[in-house]
């Protein structure tokens, strides 16, 4: 008989994965982990932000980026550029600086549309891991490996698991929402 461990797992994962996701959203303040997606030719290496320089916040609408190197300014700032940021960088020769505007009215609900729409996808994920667990334990059961009592209590099981699931999402997209249209 298989483990319902294995399908909370990956639901667990996927609530995770949704989570990571919003990071990279932006919200009106600074947030350094929208750069964790950027790559930086080092030497003919891609190579993130974080290994070649230093990146903080000193002001809430501003990230300040000090390479390691001073040679790989122009390399951050065109990786930057071709990044779907949306920010200008500045530098000074030594640092490079990205301010973010504050966000529109209409920025910021369409950003909320866009972490709803995340939201619902992992949901439908949610979905299709208690059916893929689900089908897997009718097989078994038809195979003669569990009974139909032990069916029905593991049905339950994972309906109960993707509730719990879906209402971390919809808990997660509320409290995304909810940071992004707060000005």
């Amino acid at each position: 008989m298989s483990d319902i461990k294995e399908f909370e797992n990956k639901m667990s994962k996927t609530v995770d994965a949704l989570k990571e996701d919003y990071v990279t959203i932006r919200a009106g303040r600074a947030n350094p982990h929208i750069l964790d997606k950027i790559k930086v030719d080092y030497y003919g290496t891609p190579t993130s932000l974080q290994q070649v320089a230093n990146i903080s916040v000193p002001e809430a609408r501003m990230i300040q980026i000090q390479p390691w190197e001073s040679s790989l300014i122009k390399e951050i700032e065109k990786a930057i550029l071709v990044s779907d940021l949306g920010i200008t960088p500045n530098n000074d020769g030594k640092v490079i600086r990205l301010i973010f505007p504050e966000l529109t009215e209409d920025r910021r609900k369409e950003l909320a549309k866009e972490v709803k729409k995340k939201g619902d996808n992992a949901k439908v994920a949610i979905r299709n891991v208690r059916r893929d667990a689900n089908d897997l334990f009718k097989k078994q059961n038809k195979a003669g490996e569990i009974s139909d009592d032990e069916l029905k209590g593991t049905e339950d099981d994972i309906q109960k698991l993707t509730d719990k699931y879906v209402g971390i999402i919809d808990a997660t997209v509320e409290e995304k929402t909810k940071e992004i249209l707060t000005v």
